[in-house]
This record gives structure tokens, sequence and C-alpha cells, in this order.
């Protein structure tokens, strides 16, 4: 453990119970309860910890804490120390886990993407270790840096020692989503020192947050350490993002054969990944006359009665009849993997796996399949379908921007496409209420799954009532627009949302803000100010300023708050398209490496993208403001960037600057 944890909690058994994110956002939850009454009893816990995830109102009410607690500890006067609140959380856990189920009711990709990152239990799964080693054996053999690392071997457990440099996680990301991180901003020296190796996992964690991993209990000191299955947690979201990548429209246009008209082509089109994977393994069986439906990839495959069929439809030139004949799983599981092996299919998995309905490795057993023989035919008519549906770049970019955005909160439903997932309004009530604690009224919030569309509208008012508290320009929106799915006002509303966010960490950095409001034009300022403090001629006239596209001012930034960070014999000139792409790129990964949490692409970058542009240097402003004055870089004093911060929130500019509240999409 490290010692800012150490500090936290003195009792060794506490501290394996957590990870350091976990104690320290339980910790904030603590001061923020004892700060409100001056002190904290027994008997103020359960109305307090309704806030709290897991033990909260989610999943048990005010008098399930109460009597829980009382039965625990009948003297509800005592005064509760954090030690003896984190004891408390812990037991209110099981009881919320035991009495609500493990499985809830999460869909399966929120199940995936969560459930490693999450849990207190710290097992491992000795197959699916082995599994993802084989994986990272496999893509990384030849890498210049990892090639004298590897192979790994699967029985030891040298996986968790080589991950603690970082080195590793980062090309893992760079492989499940090529040019995610610029390579030239990862630290790659035989021997890193304990910066450098921070700044790999800190670059990995913001990196795989803006591919779509779920990482909000996770920090760098806990890949330091090798906690192992918040390591297996990351690789295997990581890897499952890779297998997935293949299983929409645009990169496999050919999946429009699972449907049969141009409306059926849209619902395929927002069904999560897994789900398409599970559709087209049904139409493949259903043509081999395999009779049951396939809704897991877990109990309905165990018995490997439907991995024969299927692999018999797509590779029946490689069948053995003894599969379907035998009566042992375990036989036809083997004969199965054979059939594969046979095919020159890729695979990681164990018959004991299949017969064992190991979800994971079985989705990935699947997904290669997928991969190396789809089965689908290249010459179809529906294909004209494709040609009919907008193709909006912008609209697409944005979206998965928010998308990773909205799931990087940690809310307890996970986002695969928001114009589909928003609709009932409870991500949006759990993003508000994260994002502007205590501002949802969860008493009339309708939970899901829901079945009547009007409380679906419920939801959603709630949300656009709230949107108008916040400022947010929403003329003529209604909750209904929203649970139409209506994607243009859903972005504007998410825009909308992500810029208050940022606006308000800044703030909340009472010690510069002096809780002040922070507008778009002070952030313009600051960052104007801070590249002329390095006696740059370099300037941002607005976010939405041409000149920025070939990058320089943005390299010029970072390199005035952390001037160690740029290399700049990295940098280019920035003239030709490639140029601007190569420094875009640089600076998004020396971002996220200095600690950053941004989603934009390159091309945000240098087509100027107004949005991403002033998250991009918001975000940067943030972290810049979050350091200690004795980490700053010489010459800038805590006083100056105060001073300086406080000079603009008295100036009585408006949001002019970025002209982005709502111009892009007209007057809503």
């Amino acid at each position: 453990m490290s010692g800012y944890v150490g500090i936290l909690v003195s009792d060794p058994w506490l501290q394996n119970q957590f990870t350091q994110v976990e104690l320290r956002s339980l910790k904030s939850h603590f001061v923020s309860m004892k700060r409100e009454s001056g002190k904290l009893t027994l008997g103020d816990l359960p109305a307090k910890m309704s806030r709290l995830k897991v033990v909260g109102s989610e999943n048990l009410t005010d008098q399930d804490r109460t009597s829980f607690i009382q039965d625990l500890h009948p003297n509800l006067d005592e005064d509760v120390d954090f030690e003896f609140f984190l004891r408390v959380y812990l037991k209110l856990q099981a009881h919320a886990t035991a009495t609500t189920g493990s499985g809830g009711k999460n869909n399966s990709s929120s199940a995936f993407l969560k459930a490693a990152t999450t849990t207190l239990l710290h097992t491992i799964s000795e197959s699916e270790k082995a599994s993802y080693v084989a994986h990272i054996n496999n893509y990384l053999a030849q890498d210049d840096f990892l090639k004298k690392y590897l192979p790994i071997d699967p029985s030891t457990n040298d996986l968790f020692e080589i991950v603690k440099d970082g080195v590793l996680l980062c090309k893992l990301i760079n492989v499940a989503v090529p040019g995610t991180i610029d390579e030239r901003a990862i630290n790659t020296k035989r021997v890193l020192n304990p910066w450098e190796r921070n700044e790999n996992h800190t670059l990995c964690l913001n990196s795989a947050k803006a591919v779509g991993c779920t990482v909000v209990n996770i920090g760098t000191q806990d890949f330091i350490e090798g906690r192992r299955h918040l390591v297996l947690g990351v690789i295997s979201q990581i890897i499952k993002i890779q297998l997935l990548a293949d299983l929409n429209l645009k990169k496999t246009p050919q999946l429009v054969e699972l449907v049969d008209d141009s409306k059926d082509v849209e619902e395929l089109m927002s069904l999560p990944p897994e789900k398409i994977l599970l559709r087209w393994m049904n139409f493949q069986l259903k043509k081999a006359g395999y009779k049951k439906i396939v809704t897991n990839f877990s109990s309905d495959v165990k018995d490997a009665e439907a991995y024969a069929h299927l692999l018999n439809v797509l590779a029946p030139e490689h069948s053995n009849p003894s599969a379907l004949a035998a009566k042992n799983p375990l036989e036809r599981a083997k004969l199965v993997l054979e059939h594969a092996d046979r095919m020159g299919c890729k695979r990681y998995l164990t018959a004991k796996d299949i017969v064992e309905g190991s979800p994971n490795l079985n989705l990935a057993f699947v997904a290669h399949i997928f991969q190396h023989r789809n089965g689908l035919s290249t010459q179809t008519k529906q294909i004209s379908f494709l040609e009919n549906l907008a193709d909006d770049t912008q609209i697409s970019r944005e979206e998965r921007a928010f998308r990773f955005w909205m799931n990087s909160l940690g809310n307890s439903t996970y986002i695969n496409n928001v114009f589909e997932d928003l609709r009932n309004g409870w991500a949006l009530l759990e993003s508000l209420d994260k994002i502007s604690p205590g501002i949802v009224n969860w008493k009339i919030a309708n939970k899901p799954p829901i079945k009547m569309p009007f409380r679906k509208v419920e939801n959603c008012n709630q949300v656009v009532k709230i949107g108008k508290q916040l400022k947010f320009s929403l003329v003529n929106i209604a909750g209904n627009d929203i649970v139409q799915g209506n994607k243009k006002l859903i972005l504007a509303y998410l825009w909308q949302l992500m810029r208050y966010n940022i606006l308000q960490l800044l703030k909340n950095l009472r010690f510069h803000s002096h809780g002040k409001e922070i507008t778009d034009a002070d952030i313009l300022e600051w960052a104007n100010t801070k590249v002329s403090s390095t006696r740059s001629n370099s300037r941002m006239n607005s976010f939405k300023d041409k000149s920025l596209s070939d990058g320089t001012f943005f390299l010029e930034l970072l390199s005035a708050v952390q001037p160690r960070v740029v290399n700049w014999s990295l940098v280019t000139k920035g003239v030709t398209d490639d140029e601007k792409k190569m420094n875009a790129t640089y600076i998004i990964s020396i971002a996220r490496k200095l600690g950053c949490s941004i989603f934009l692409l390159p091309e945000d970058i240098t087509e100027v993208n107004q949005k991403m542009i002033l998250t991009l240097t918001a975000s940067i402003m943030y972290w810049f403001l979050k350091q200690p004055v004795e980490d700053r870089p010489s010459g800038i004093s805590d006083s100056e960037g105060s001073s300086q911060l406080e000079t603009i929130s008295n100036s009585t500019t408006d949001d002019s600057a970025s002209e982005s509240s709502m111009e892009e999409h007209g007057n809503l």
C-alpha cells in the first residue's frame, strides 16, 4: 500500500479491502458527512450513506440500513471515526450484495466491464490469466521494446511484474485501438524512475478511459503494486474492445445480412457489440438447424453443442461427425477446439473453460471465430440499406466522446450508444448527480427496467428541468425529445453537461477562483497568459482559431505548465496534414500522461472542433491549478496563478469566446 493510504487507514486488514482510489473517495464522503453537522454518529449513517454507491438508495432503503446497523451496534449515539465508518460500509456492502444478488440488473456489457474492477473479493481466474497472457504473447511478440520480456509464462506471476512499468498496458491499448497512444510519449528506458513509471500508468489509465474502459476504482499505485485482480480487470476490458472492434456496420457492412429492412438496420446499429455477436451466432445456428436460442456466453454454450453446429456451418470441410455424436460435454468441447484449430482460428480457452461456462473466455472464443470466418455474404442486396443511412462523421465523433466521458463518471449503467441508452433518462440523472451531488430528486425518479413510456418521460422531464436549473440553453426541448432519441438535442444537452462539469471543477478550486464562476473567456485568457509567460508569440484568439490546427499553441501551453513533458525534437512543423496529425496525437498523449482526462481525437485538433478544444484547454488548466506549488515549474508562483485567475474572474466577460453554447445546434 502507498504511504498516502497508510495515513488514511492504519489497520492492515482494512487497507487490503480497498484500492487507493476507493479509500480516497470514501474518505472524501466521510469528511463531507462529518462537516455537515460537526460530528458523525452511528444514528446519522443510514440517511447520510444513502448517497453512496452499492449501499445507497439504489440498493437499500433508509430502513434497511437503520435496522442492519442497529443489529450490529445497538448504541446509535456512538461517534464514528473513519475506520469504524469503513467497517460499517463493508458490512452494508455485503448485506446489499446478498439482498440484491451479485448479478444485479446490469446489462451484459456493464457486467463484463465493471465486475473485474469493483469487486472487493480480490480473486482472479487462473484460466483467464492464462488466456490473456497467451493473447499478449501473440499480439506483442514483435514489439521492439517488449520482445525481450516475451513470451510471458502463464504459470507464473511474471505478468504482474512486467506491467509495473506501464509500457505493456500502453502497447496493449494500441493493439486494441490503433493510434490511441502516441508511442513517442511512452517512457521506455530499461530502468524507469518512479516519476517516469507513474507517468506511464497515468497515460495508460487516461487512454483506457478514452477507448471505453471502466477504471473508476483504479489508481496508478495499484499497477505499481501489481494488484492482480485490478490489472487483470483492465487487461480483460482492453482485449474485449479489440476482439469486438469489427462488430459494427462500418467495419463489417455484411452484418446487414442479419436484418430484413432499413428499420432493423438502425436497430442493429444501436446494439452493443456483444449483442450483435449473439445475433450473428444465432443467425448461423439457424442455418444449421439448431433449435435453441443462445442468449449468453455462459450456460447456453457450456454443453458445446452450439459450438459444434456453428463450426460445422462455417467450416464444414473441417467438421468431425463425432462432435455432435459425443455424449460427454467435455469430450465434445475438446472436439470443438480441434475443429477451431483446423480452421486456423486463434483461441486461448480450454475445453474445461467451455464446460465451466466462463463468460469472458467464451465471448472471446466466439469473437475470434467471427474475426476468422464470419460466414456472411459479400454480395448482398441489403448493403443498399447502408447507403440510405446518414453518415455524419461529426455526430459520430461527438457521440463517442460523450459516451466515453459518461462512462468515466462511474455510473451504474454502462453506455454503449448515447442515442439509445439515454432514452429512459436514468443514466443522465446518474451523471447529473455525479456532477452536482444532491441535485436529483430520486424520490420521483424511475429506475430501469422501465416498461411504461410515460415513466421514461418523467425521468427525462426531470433531466430537462435540472438542465434549466443549471442554466443550460434548452429552448423548446422537452423530456420526450430525449425519449424519442433526438440526436441533435441529446448532443446539445451532453455538450452543456460536459462543459458545466469542467467549469465547476475549476470553480471548486476555491483557492484560485475564490468561488467565482469561471467562464470560457477566463480559460482562454489563462491559456494565453501561460504561453506568453514563456516569451512565445503564439496566441489563441478563440477556441475556433484555425491557427490551432498545427498544434504549436498546445505544445507550448503544455511545455509552460510542465517544461519536461514535451520533447521538442519529436515535434513537426505542422505544415502538412500528416504533420498536423502527428502533433495532435502527441498533444493528446502527453496531456493524458500529465493527468488530463480528455476524450477528443487528433481530428478534433487538426479540424479545430471548438467544443473539444475548450475541454482540452480547460483540462490542462485544471491539472495545473491542482498541482502543489512546489511541483510547479520554477518561476511560477502560486500567487501568480491565483491572481491571474482572480483578475480574469472579476472581468465582465461572457462566454462568447467559445460561442459554443448552442450556436451549432440552432436555436433549441
